[in-house]
This record gives structure tokens, C-alpha cells and sequence, in this order.
């Protein structure tokens, strides 16, 4: 909920959704929960229907998922809530049905790979590794998940129930083990995308945005 160019991060991603057709949204809630509920309410003020999710426990990035499994019963786009971008949506989403794959993650350069879960390629773009935030000597690429997926229903299926669970470090290194058919989307220079998660990041969505929403 923190504000980004008068409004909250929040908000900037369910504007990216409908503007790309996604109006049934699900939101996973944890702290504070009714400041998101108060400010949303049942997304009919923004042209979108949202269904809250309560987690508690905390579930990792895939766990909360696996809560929603009733709903999801056809291709599903993942967002995490740190990220600010104005991503074209509906190319990724084709660039998945063109590939085939049962899970496509959008990828972003970064200046720090030991930071980030990083992801290798083959010349098909179909994912051969994953690595979780390594060493700077095991390095092999720049290219990391965006947190922004889109999968197929039955991906949810390898996702255990009550159960913290990450995208990243569980479930993407068992789907490649079982030979899952997934591939990776490396965003455009066009694309913005930023994780918000620090205050310098912040501080740097507050001076870029405002220019690139104009």
C-alpha cells in the first residue's frame, strides 16, 4: 500500500491487470489486512472483482496458491506485491501459449545476481536451471525472476497444502527435476519493472514513475 505517484503500489498493478484484460483477482492478505480491504473493497470502484485471501501462517510465494486452487481452473498470472512495472502482459501471456509451457517467468537484468534467484536458458528459452541468490563464484547468468509468472492449473498440483512453500527455491527446481515444461520471458528494454522492497528502490520509483505514467 505504499504510495507510488499519489497512489498505492498496490493499486498501479490491478490498473496494469484490467488494462490487459485480468479482472478476476485474487489478493493474498497478511498484514494489516484491512487497510488493503478498507481502500479496495470488492474492486468494483476500479472495474475488477477481487477475492481476499487471509494467510496464517505465512506460506512462502507458492503456499498462498495452493489456497486458491478452487479458483483456478485455467491459465493464472502471478504477481508479487513488491513490484512496480508496466509490463506488457498480454505479450508475455502469448509468448507462454506459443512456447507450450506450463509455467513462464518474466526475467529482468540485475545489477547484483548473488541477490536474486537467477534462472538459465537454452536457446529455446526453455529453462534448464534455477539458483537461489548465489555465491558471486557460481554466478552463471544476470537474468532473474521478475515475480511476475504466468502457470497452468495443474502446476498448482505440485504444490503441498498448509505448507510454506516458495516459487523459487521448492517448487521451480522440482518441476525442472520432473522435466515440466517451463521457459523463461527476458523483458524488453521498453519494460519498466522495479522491486520496491528497499528504501532505495522506493525512493527511486518515487523520481522514475511519475514520468513514465505520464
Amino acid at each position: 500500500m505504499l504510495p507510488v505517484g499519489g497512489k498505492p503500489l498496490l493499486e498501479h498493478t490491478i490498473e496494469l491487470l484490467k488494462r490487459h484484460g485480468i479482472t478476476q483477482i485474487a489478493i493474498n492478505l497478511h498484514h494489516k489486512p484491512e487497510a488493503i480491504t478498507d481502500h479496495f473493497g470488492d474492486g468494483g470502484e476500479l472495474g475488477v472483482e477481487i477475492t481476499y485471501s487471509p494467510e496464517d501462517p505465512i506460506l512462502g510465494t507458492a503456499g498462498p496458491v495452493k489456497k486458491l486452487e478452487r479458483y483456478l481452473d485455467d491459465t493464472f498470472l502471478v504477481v508479487y506485491g513488491d513490484v512496480l512495472t508496466n509490463l506488457d502482459l498480454t505479450a508475455l501471456a502469448s509468448s507462454h501459449r506459443r512456447n507450450g509451457a506450463l509455467a513462464t517467468i518474466a526475467l529482468y537484468q540485475v545489477d547484483n545476481p548473488s541477490a536474486c534467484g537467477l534462472v538459465g536458458m537454452d536457446d529455446h528459452l526453455r529453462i534448464t536451471c534455477f539458483a537461489e541468490k548465489p555465491p558471486p563464484a557460481q554466478v552463471f547468468t544476470d537474468l532473474a525472476n521478475t515475480g511476475i509468472l504466468i502457470l497452468e492449473p495443474e502446476i498448482v498440483k505440485h504444490i503441498p497444502p498448509a505448507t510454506f512453500y516458495d516459487f523459487g527455491h521448492d517448487l521451480f527446481p522440482r518441476l525442472l527435476e520432473e522435466g515440466v515444461p517451463m521457459y523463461g520471458y527476458p523483458i524488453s528494454d521498453a519494460d519498466y519493472l522495479l522491486d520496491i522492497g528497499t528504501i532505495d528502490h522506493y525512493e527511486r520509483a518515487q523520481r522514475e514513475w511519475p514520468a513514465l505514467s505520464c
